[in-house]
């Protein structure tokens, strides 16, 4: 029988090879070095939002509880999982600071549309529709972790020192962990068709976005790096 876990992560790897295409994109750029501070920067600014995003969340959960035991227990895995995420915004900024970058920069400007995207369609699901929704984002984050392979190739491409890049590499390690936990609470909830089908929509459309917000910041940065 199939899991809802497993469910959920047969539809996002079909979307997956999106975002992997933009990610070698990005990486394989003969400007990665000059585009590496400025993915960093949009890092922080959605990094930034994932535990407001899951306190929203939390709070729904609670208002919703009393007729709706999904909501209750997913309040519960929030609850927990909400302490092990923060902080996690000051990583990128330690990362900046390793590089040689400004780590106050991206307080000071304006997160763009393709952030905003991300970030505002958890929001309007979880209170417009449900904030089961927002599993199927977790689940994009967590149980798709950076690759080691991938990180030290980035260190290489970049020529930056190992320090910055301890944002990924502690994702690396700990979202297995993460992604653990989070299988298991997802297969616990007494979820109906709506709710799987809502969980898949955000996840997916959080891949196909997540592609949409590196294509993104490449354009930002000089044409001359990023030719």
């Amino acid at each position: 029988m199939t899991t809802h876990s497993e469910e959920l992560c047969r539809k996002i790897e079909m979307v997956m090879p999106i975002y992997a295409a933009a990610t070698r994109r990005m990486i394989t750029s003969p400007g990665f070095r000059d585009i590496y501070p400025e993915y960093l920067s949009t890092s922080h600014m959605l990094v930034r939002a994932s535990v407001p995003v899951m306190r929203r969340a939390l709070a729904r959960c609670v208002e919703l509880a009393r007729q709706d035991e999904v909501a209750d227990r997913l309040g519960a895995y929030l609850r927990e999982h909400i302490p092990e995420e923060l902080g996690h915004d000051e990583w990128v900024r330690d990362d900046m600071a390793a590089i040689g970058a400004d780590p106050d920069e991206p307080w000071r400007r304006m997160p763009p549309p393709s952030v905003a995207r991300v970030v505002g369609s958890q929001y309007y699901w979880i209170d417009h529709y449900h904030p089961v929704t927002l599993l199927g984002h977790i689940t994009v984050l967590e149980g798709y972790p950076p690759t080691f392979p991938v990180i030290e190739d980035m260190i290489r491409r970049t020529g930056y020192p190992r320090a910055g890049f301890q944002n990924l590499l502690k994702h690396a390690r700990l979202d297995v962990h993460h992604r653990k936990d989070l299988f298991a609470a997802i297969d616990a909830l007494p979820l109906r068709p709506h709710h799987r089908a809502a969980m898949s929509t955000s996840a997916m459309n959080s891949v196909i976005l997540y592609a949409d917000v590196i294509d993104d910041l490449m354009t930002r940065v000089p044409a001359r790096a990023a030719a």
